[in-house]
């Protein structure tokens, strides 16, 4: 997984921008998209791992838009997520997290890589969780806790 040093200095790696609630709520949007999307693909796979994997990636980047994080690199988002927001995400969150990233790559790039019935089985139930804790985090969100995160960063 990336390190924040590393991703700081990439080129659309994590950078500072002005919070925005504007586009932190149409992340959002795109994450209930996607899990409405992903209800109906169930006869295939693949797509909707891929759904559900952006189901949670952009609820947690709305969650840096609301911040004022930029970043292009989802390695380097979840990251941030990981590192820079341990206070607000559970290590297990980020694992399905970082799992859902790799399953998401190997049935988009690959052929022949299975993803396991059990990983699959939690990105179904966890996606709709991801959206839930992300709104939720973005509304308890103090203008205080906004520039420590910022400052930290």
């Amino acid at each position: 997984m990336a390190d924040i040093d590393w991703c700081k200095q990439q080129r659309n790696g994590i950078e500072l921008v002005e919070p925005n609630d504007n586009l932190a709520k149409a992340y959002i949007k795109k994450a209930e998209d996607s899990l409405s999307a992903s209800l109906n693909l169930d006869n295939n796979k693949d797509w909707k791992i891929s759904s559900l994997y952006y189901t949670m990636y952009f609820s947690v980047y709305a969650v840096l838009l609301k911040i004022g994080i930029k970043c292009e690199i989802h390695s380097c988002t979840i990251a941030f997520a990981e590192h820079i927001l341990k206070d607000y995400f559970k290590p297990e969150e980020i694992e399905i997290l970082k799992k859902s990233m790799k399953a998401r790559i190997d049935v988009q790039y690959y052929t022949d890589r299975n993803i396991s019935d059990s990983l699959y089985q939690k990105m179904i139930k966890n996606a709709p969780i991801f959206i839930a804790r992300c709104k939720d985090i973005i509304t308890r969100f103090t203008e205080q806790d906004i520039s420590r995160i910022r400052k930290d960063f």
